[in-house]
């Protein structure tokens, strides 16, 4: 198999920095780091190599399928869009956040079992994977779940429990109306469901444990999200769920990577200056240590963009601000093969240009994913060993 030589770039190298180094990609991994070789060639003089992209949470791909309340599009058209965006945008490998809720539509059993079987029949490029968003009311869909985590089909498994904040939010006619029209039901209607729903609360906590001791088994990383105190945190702890999304509260978050968690926030709140939602602040808690990765929550183009924006704060250097989009969430995920440019990982690199922050090309598994017209002209042809 021909060789791709990637020359003359600012290469990000696991152990050693930013440094100026050529690469040569083989069989889909980095072979080595230095001259040599034949096949095609890349001239990435001026750019920046860094490791590709690993989005542990994004449900942004729900924008695709329903991109208006109520109106949907079928399930591959929406994953091609998707894939097209996150390779633009320097993500080979993303976890795909798909709530699986009691609540009719978007987020419903019918559209997770959909997802699935889209994602099962497509080729892709992008290395796409299921986050399981479980809703902890969502008792009719456990044995579903369960069988899906025990057949492979999940790759993350994350508690969400949305069902008290929605049953607030129902109280007031305008937050009330984007539930009931994301479900395509009447407010009337949805809240009658969301009620009955509310009163099986006492069975809650025993199928937690059943999802919780199936995916321990299954050698599933885990998530709590928008934990609101460190009792809560603890407690997911001792279900095995390892990292702690989206923290409520900063000593919930400083609790947790001091217990040895990963503490995962989102990128939009670090190019947006602070979060949407009036929480913690994503940027001061990357460079305290506390925020350990960096998602793209709902916005895939706020990842790359986030992790250079701490950068150029100047409290992280290049290789810690990258580590929170790559070798962190790799690690968090179970995926030791990517996230770090070094010989024998997978060959997932971004070429950014430094001078516009944009991805210039993108390349998984060795061969080009995506590739900007500038990109183009960088290509070249060397002879063989």
């Amino acid at each position: 198999m021909h060789d791709l030589r990637i020359t003359g770039g600012t290469v990000l190298l696991a152990g050693d920095g930013a440094v100026q180094a050529d690469l040569v990609v083989r069989d889909g991994l980095i072979d080595r780091v230095g001259g040599g070789g034949g096949g095609l060639s890349f001239d990435a003089s001026g750019l920046l190599v860094l490791p590709g992209i690993v989005d542990l949470h994004g449900d942004a791909f729900e924008r695709q399928i329903q991109p208006r309340p109520g109106v949907d599009f079928p399930m591959d058209l929406a994953l091609r869009d998707t894939e097209s965006q996150l390779l633009a945008n320097g993500i080979t490998t993303a976890f795909h956040g798909v709530t699986l809720s009691w609540e009719p539509g978007l987020r419903s059993l019918t559209s997770w079992r959909a997802l699935l079987a889209a994602l099962d029949a497509g080729s892709w490029t992008c290395d796409m994977r299921v986050h399981l968003r479980w809703e902890a009311y969502n008792l009719d869909a456990l044995e579903t779940a369960i069988a899906d985590i025990e057949a492979g089909r999940v790759h993350l498994l994350a508690f969400n429990d949305h069902t008290p904040s929605i049953l607030k939010k129902l109280k007031d006619p305008v937050e009330g109306a984007k539930y009931s029209g994301r479900a395509g039901m009447k407010m009337e209607a949805f809240r009658a469901m969301a009620d009955d729903v509310a009163a099986r609360a006492g069975a809650v906590p025993a199928a937690l444990d059943r999802v919780a001791a199936v995916a321990r088994a299954a050698g599933l990383p885990m998530a709590s999200h928008d934990d609101d105190s460190i009792a809560v945190r603890d407690g997911f702890r001792a279900h095995g769920a390892r990292i702690c999304e989206f923290p409520m509260a900063e000593e919930v978050g400083r609790a947790a990577v001091e217990a040895g968690d990963f503490v995962a926030m989102g990128c939009p709140n670090v190019v947006r200056g602070g979060s949407h939602l009036g929480w913690a602040s994503a940027a001061r808690l990357a460079e305290a240590g506390i925020c350990t990765v960096l998602t793209s929550d709902y916005y895939y183009p706020a990842m790359m963009r986030a992790a250079l924006i701490l950068a150029e704060r100047g409290v992280l250097d290049l290789a810690r601000a990258w580590a929170l989009i790559s070798a962190n969430p790799a690690r968090a995920g179970g995926l030791a093969d990517r996230g770090v440019i070094e010989e024998g990982k997978r060959a997932d690199l971004v070429v950014v240009d430094p001078a516009t922050s944009r991805a210039v090309a993108t390349i998984v598994g060795g061969r080009f994913a995506y590739l900007t017209a500038g990109g183009s002209g960088r290509l070249g042809t060397g002879a063989g060993e």
